[in-house]
């Protein structure tokens, strides 16, 4: 339920029912029915949330807080069949004609829910359980920066959830099996890069010696500060982590143990060249059913492909024309291998250096947060770090993320830079990326949508990416329309970053609709692109285990802007941006037609009102 990469969202076919609907609505605004219906939805999703404890956790709460989820194919049978359930209901209890417009929205958006999750439960052999976000390193991380601990009781509820690591790690690897018998194995790659972190999840006390693992040593930072507040003595304290290291020891790590074993051993079977899911079994159907569930649409994947192709045409206009005002008098491909290999653009590869670059961050959101009123009329209250990513899960090259903070304030947002190796993370690229997941992208989105206030619980909890991840890459242009990305390196690294989109298009489409191989798409890649080269590789390996998530990026903003300059044009002088941000964030995320249809409502609105 993470609102920051939701994997799965509606088709353009299933959206038309509500959109046609919802125009139709007859109800008013707050009536009984919509309060009736509310209240059920926030009911319903309640019953949700007890299915997922760790979603509770998420959310700031501590129901079930020595539990994980359930994620064998026993629960998501059950989980699907509550959804059933739950939708008969509401349609069996509710008219959707006698609700206001927001309540219809609420009433279809939860049935589309059900779509959804069939769809999932439908493909759910075709995921790459094992990958660079599989159970093992995400386990780990979710204990580490989302299980708070503020008295003796949440401790033992950290301990009781270590000790649960390894049965959740044996279910997801009974999945992984079933799912390769049947002939979907991720690239070896994937393989190789999962037994490495197990390795490094596994290495240090309590385990062996050397200095403590990474999530042994956060326990004992957790039971330390109980202590430093007099909320444990020395012996409890003691106690509490002698607990961690049997939980640790006693069933955790031979679950890694069997993980790998496995690993090790299926990884002969699985590709070394890799390939796309098209070429797993109904890889083609699997294909297109991510590619409308991530974008939201029905574009196929030739439309999607040639979309991103003219938009890496536009875009390297752009770069000439920049890189023609900074008097680099070589070719365009010359100046991405200066970009590239130009030392003033990284800085050290040791703590001083990496240090210096999260500063930057920092030093680029604070700018950033002060112009917000500027722009926008709401702002969230949850703070927002930046921190490195963990180290058991970092890697040289990796995307930078965010992790939403808690609806209660009571956990910030973390906007994660992977900074292994700062030869893979230039500095002219930290501008554009702090305010896609940071001020006023993923972040400011995402805690807007938690924060708000007369709609279903639900609608500020779930999320679909060409929404969410198609507003950060508009944040982005939009910073340079307010006047950041002073420096002609960073404004490149900007245009940098929005040709790495649209070459996402074509590379994802290539690798999994036209069978593209990685030096394939690596080649198309590098030559138009900036990026370092193992940024790059990093990149296209996730869109290999990803398949369709990288297309929603592009996808979005392109309609963002769309929607913006029809407004812009039917408005005129009466057009106002801030109105028109608000607009967009103002009902949590959302399918884009859905987007489409609240915009061109607003637009009408304030046509009427002049």
């Amino acid at each position: 339920m993470r609102l920051s990469r939701r994997d799965f969202g509606f088709g353009m076919a299933a959206t038309a029912a509500l959109l046609g609907s919802t125009a139709r609505a007859q109800g008013a605004p707050g009536s009984e029915a919509d309060r009736a219906l509310t209240a059920y939805l926030d009911a319903e999703f309640e019953k949700e949330l007890a299915l997922d404890p760790q979603a509770l956790t998420s959310l700031g709460r501590k129901e079930q807080y020595d539990k994980l989820t359930d994620r064998s194919e026993a629960a998501l049978a059950r989980d699907l069949e509550w959804r059933r359930a739950s939708v008969a209901e509401m349609k069996r209890r509710f008219d959707p004609a006698k609700l206001s417009e927001d309540a219809r929205t609420s009433f279809e958006m939860w049935a589309l829910e059900l779509d959804r999750a069939e769809t999932a439960y439908r493909w759910r052999t075709h995921n790459y359980i094992f990958d660079r976000n599989g159970p093992h390193t995400r386990l780990p991380n979710f204990m580490i920066n989302e299980h708070r601990v503020d008295t003796p009781a949440d401790m033992e509820a950290y301990v009781a959830r270590v000790a649960q690591i390894g049965p959740a790690l044996d279910v997801q690897l009974e999945r992984a099996k079933a799912s390769a018998a049947m002939g979907v194995r991720a690239p070896r790659f994937a393989y190789e890069q999962s037994l490495v972190e197990v390795k490094r999840l596994t290495t240090g006390a309590p385990f062996d010696g050397g200095g403590d693992s990474a999530l042994f040593a956060d326990g004992k930072e957790k039971v330390a500060e109980l202590k430093a507040a007099g909320k444990v003595d020395q012996a409890q304290a003691d106690r509490l982590t002698r607990a961690l290291a049997e939980a640790m020891t006693g069933t955790m790590k031979p679950a890694y143990d069997r993980v790998a074993a496995w690993l090790a051993a299926d990884a002969a079977n699985a590709s070394p060249e890799p390939k796309g899911v098209g070429a797993l079994p109904d890889g083609a159907a699997f294909y297109d059913a991510m590619l409308r569930q991530q974008t939201t649409t029905d574009l196929t994947a030739e439309q999607i492909h040639a979309l991103g192709l003219s938009e890496v045409k536009r875009i390297r206009g752009e770069m000439e024309a920049l890189k023609a005002r900074i008097g680099f008098s070589g070719t365009l491909e010359e100046f991405f291998v200066f970009m590239r290999t130009d030392k003033r653009f990284y800085v050290a590869n040791d703590d001083a250096g990496r240090a210096a670059y999260l500063k930057l961050a920092e030093g680029y959101l604070a700018g950033m947060k002060a112009a917000l009123p500027n722009y926008f009329g709401r702002i969230p209250k949850t703070d927002l770090i930046v921190k490195r990513v963990e180290s058991f899960r970092e890697e040289p090259g990796g995307a930078a993320h965010y992790n939403s903070g808690a609806p209660d304030n009571s956990r910030p947002g973390i906007f994660y830079v992977h900074l292994a190796d700062t030869a893979a993370t230039p500095t002219y690229e930290i501008e554009g990326t702090a305010y896609h997941e940071g001020w006023p992208g993923h972040h400011m989105q995402i805690m807007l949508a938690q924060e708000m206030t007369g709609l279903p619980a639900f609608r500020g909890q779930y999320g679909y990416g060409a929404y969410i991840e198609g507003w950060g890459l508009y944040v982005e242009l939009l910073a340079k329309e307010a006047g950041f990305y002073t420096d002609p390196y960073s404004d490149f690294g900007r245009l940098g970053r929005e040709i790495w989109r649209a070459i996402r298009l074509v590379v994802d489409t290539g690798i999994h609709a036209k069978g593209w191989s990685e030096e394939q798409a690596l080649a198309f890649y590098t030559a138009n692109s900036p990026q370092p080269l193992g940024k790059i590789r990093s990149e296209i390996r996730r869109y290999f285990v990803m398949p369709g998530q990288a297309t929603s990026y592009k996808v979005g903003m392109v309609k963002i802007l769309a929607l913006r300059e029809e407004a812009r044009t039917a408005l005129g002088p009466r057009f106002d941006l801030k109105g028109f941000h608000d607009v967009v964030l103002g009902a949590g995320s959302v399918p884009l037609p859905v987007l489409e249809a609240r915009v061109r409502r607003w637009t009408a609105q304030r046509r009427m009102a002049a």
